[in-house]
């Protein structure tokens, strides 16, 4: 799968491949960025759209408290 165009795939299945990234091959969002070839800011954009955060202390997407 070409990871730099992922982004502009349904959010929902982004958000798995991402989270399985993080959990297996990167140690942070800075890394996984770095290996999509993707900008954070845009990635966390995408994600925020249905009602996700990046947690740095999970080192995850997690929902959004309501």
């Amino acid at each position: 799968m070409d990871m730099t165009s992922c982004v502009n795939m349904d959010p929902n299945i982004l958000l798995g491949i991402v989270n399985d990234k993080l959990r297996h091959e990167c140690g942070n969002l800075q890394s996984l960025a770095a290996l999509m070839d993707v900008d954070e800011d845009r990635l966390e954009d995408k994600l925020a759209g249905i009602g996700f955060h990046y947690d740095v202390g999970q080192n995850q997407f997690s929902p959004d408290l309501e």
